[in-house]
């Protein structure tokens, strides 16, 4: 074959190497199908964000009382003094008008002023949210950790009597309702049943009257219980999903061939196995996470402790409207966000996710 009648190929050798699509191509396809995932996921976000602020302004509307009412205390008063509330909290403009002042003002961080405490409702949900971060936090950690190690020694361990006993006691535990769970550990290890003396408070965050260290022990003497209620009931579900995942993965060839070239069974289910199971559980792990934002309102009700759920439960009580439609809006928005991030992690555990 002469040069004449290559060209092409002379040019191709001679000249410089040219970087065509069938190089760069490949990358590029999939920065722009990762951006439009993440736009994608994003703009899921924003639309549901939108919704529960809806939602939140006419939920609640729909509770029967009347805050106005509960704001003069049960009193006789005129009707010129409730007109003169129902005016200073802009209850007497037309729902319309009030919806557009509440989204407006919620799109700023205003989410309003309280009717039970007359302070901002940012002011109490930033008041009560480290003491909810403290217990389901706390708890998260706990049961997270415990629910994927024992997931995992279940599931490698499938049929054996560890994984009945293990698989078991996660069900059973995962359907005791929770409040139900926390008032049976106060009736015996608060108040003392038979042999067992009262141990731990029967409720609160602290004793009071105590500084510095002791008051850190006394926090974590009131903690106790509310976190081993928690515990119990949220860890069977992470065993369970984990359990589930890495059962699906343990039939796989590779887990085959890791075996066969005498890797012992601790390193493959380690290194291999677990990683690759892990992408039901990262969904698992970041929605709990963003639950340690809204608390557990049953739990902090039973136990009294003094975070968003307790005062949810109060604000519902009245019902106190801007401070329960302002957390309604943290407790679903940290969910969202939460979840969100848990889609935009997807692509990197599993390259073919958003592609």
């Amino acid at each position: 074959m002469t040069a004449e009648a290559t060209p092409s190929l002379v040019e191709a050798t001679d000249g410089p190497a040219q970087a065509g699509p069938s190089v760069r191509g490949p990358r590029a396809r999939t920065t722009t199908a990762y951006l439009r995932y993440v736009a994608g996921k994003l703009g899921g976000a924003a639309v549901s964000l939108l919704a529960v602020l809806v939602t939140s302004f006419f939920l609640f509307r729909l509770i029967p009382g009347d805050p106005v009412k509960y704001m003069t205390g049960g009193r006789q008063v005129s009707a010129e003094q409730l007109a003169h509330y129902r005016e200073e909290f802009g209850l007497d403009l037309p729902l319309w008008q009030q919806f557009t002042d509440y989204c407006g003002k919620a799109l700023t961080g205003d989410l309003g002023t309280s009717y039970q405490f007359r302070a901002p409702v940012i002011d109490k949900i930033s008041e009560a949210l480290p003491n909810t971060l403290l217990l389901t936090g706390t708890a998260f950690v706990l049961y997270t950790a415990l629910g994927i190690f024992i997931g995992t020694r279940s599931a490698w361990r499938s049929g054996r009597a560890s994984d009945r006993l293990n698989t078991g006691l996660a069900l059973t535990l995962y359907s005791i309702p929770s409040f139900w769970l926390g008032l049976l550990l106060i009736i015996v290890f608060s108040v003392g049943m038979g042999p067992i003396p009262g141990l731990f408070p029967t409720g609160g965050m602290e004793s009071g009257g105590k500084e510095g260290f002791s008051y850190v022990l006394d926090v974590a003497h009131h903690l106790i219980l509310p976190v081993v209620t928690l515990v119990a009931v949220e860890y069977g579900q992470t065993l369970l999903v984990t359990r589930s995942a890495l059962l699906d993965e343990m039939g796989s060839d590779y887990l085959t061939t890791a075996r066969a070239k005498g890797l012992r069974d601790d390193l493959v289910r380690r290194r291999h196995a677990v990683p690759n199971a892990l992408l039901p559980t990262v969904t698992l792990i970041f929605i709990n996470l963003g639950r340690t934002v809204a608390g557990v309102i049953l739990v902090e009700t039973v136990f009294s402790w003094p975070g968003l759920g307790g005062l949810f439960y109060q604000a519902l009580s009245v019902p106190d409207l801007p401070l329960v439609q302002g957390l309604f809006f943290v407790f679903a928005s940290a969910v969202i966000v939460m979840n969100t991030l848990a889609d935009l992690i997807y692509p990197l555990l599993d390259p073919r996710v958003g592609r």
